[in-house]
């Protein structure tokens, strides 16, 4: 089988991981192939790629490009990633014959009528990695159950293991450390709001925020730390190549998003036994049972969060357990194999199902 992804995110993100860690694993046994807009994206993969401008949704110099490279290499399905990609890998597979799946990694609900035509009438099947997004599209009433296909993200582990030795110097004593990209929907400004409630609540001298990544709010953020007096016991790292050391070392990972699928941070965070708090974003429930392995709360309850930290800091036993059993719950659910497995049985379904199939 030949596939074809389409990725064309201007930064490297969650959504871009997936895309690597999916298009590299079924590399092993079927040609695969990336459409990509900017190289720090596209230099990250191993696998032959194609770089196309992705202008807009609609930009009919790239979709006339995508029938060439989707002719030229025989392309049997494909699976755009990005928002921007669905419609013209949409009309291109139309133009083609070809299956068109979409990869949808975030909770998100289809408001407006022109969304029917790029996720139902142009889409063969969607992937989604939590049924919460599940869920949120059948409310649609237009896309069939059996288009939609729960698959959960596969974890890297070897990849994690091979890169957790790098020497770090721990920046706090105490570490509570975030990851994403920096954005309004991230949540970073409600964490930083909340990490400075937990330090007037505790009077910790020890501890800091560490917040990995980069994105258009990040002034915006350190200003607010500014405000808040807190800026020596906030650090932003910036894009990390290897944020696996720091995670590893850190006492708390906070994931507050507004709106997720299933966040790799978060897994991999759980997968280093770094004990998670986590807004009710997505499908995080489908992963973390609260006071089990993790706990849970609503975005921008301040108090509550700023408590949750509390609590941890002062019990270090509960870390330590929390942590062990948010491993052993990413070991059990969470593998690339399987990943990869149900996301091939899928394309088939998809390709016998779809209308233009030979005979």
């Amino acid at each position: 089988m030949n596939i074809l992804f389409m990725n064309s995110a201007r930064t490297w993100g969650g959504t871009e991981k997936w895309t690597h860690m999916a298009a590299e694993a079924i590399s092993k046994k079927h040609k695969t192939f990336l459409v990509y807009r900017r190289n720090i994206v596209g230099e990250r993969f191993t696998i032959p790629g194609f770089r196309l401008p992705c202008l807009s949704h609609i930009d009919l110099y790239t979709v006339v490009r995508l029938v060439h490279i989707i002719q030229k290499k025989q392309i049997d399905i494909i699976i755009p990633t990005k928002r921007k990609d669905y419609l013209m890998a949409g009309l291109a597979g139309k133009i083609t014959g070809k299956s068109v799946i979409l990869r949808l990694g975030a909770d998100r609900k289809l408001l407006w009528p022109w969304q029917r035509f790029m996720y139902h009438t142009l889409t063969d099947g969607i992937i989604v990695n939590a049924k919460k997004i599940k869920e949120t599209l059948l409310e649609t009433g237009y896309i069939p159950q059996e288009k939609i296909r729960v698959i959960y993200n596969g974890l890297d582990t070897a990849e994690i293991e091979g890169r957790i030795l790098e020497p770090i110097n721990k920046p706090f004593p105490f570490v509570i450390s975030a990851l994403g990209r920096i954005t309004r929907n991230k949540g970073f400004d409600f964490l930083i709001r909340s990490f400075a409630r937990f330090l007037a609540l505790s009077g910790a001298k020890n501890a800091g925020l560490v917040i990995i990544g980069e994105g258009t709010d990040r002034q915006e953020f350190e200003i607010l730390t500014e405000n808040l007096g807190i800026t020596d016991k906030v650090l932003f790292t910036g894009f990390l190549q290897n944020p696996f050391p720091l995670i590893a070392i850190s006492d708390i990972f906070a994931m507050v998003s507004t709106n997720e699928g299933l966040s790799n941070a978060l897994l991999e965070a759980m997968y280093l036994c770094c004990p998670p708090l986590s807004t009710y974003a997505g499908g995080v429930r489908e992963v973390i049972t609260d006071n089990k392995n993790g706990f849970l709360f609503d975005y921008g309850d301040e108090e509550a969060l700023a408590t949750l930290l509390l609590q941890l800091y002062r019990d270090e036993r509960q870390r330590i357990q929390l942590g062990k059993n948010a491993r052993e719950t990413v070991l059990r659910k969470f593998s690339i194999p399987v990943m990869t497995q149900e996301i091939m049985q899928f394309c088939r379904e998809t390709i016998e199902r779809h209308p233009g199939k030979d005979g």
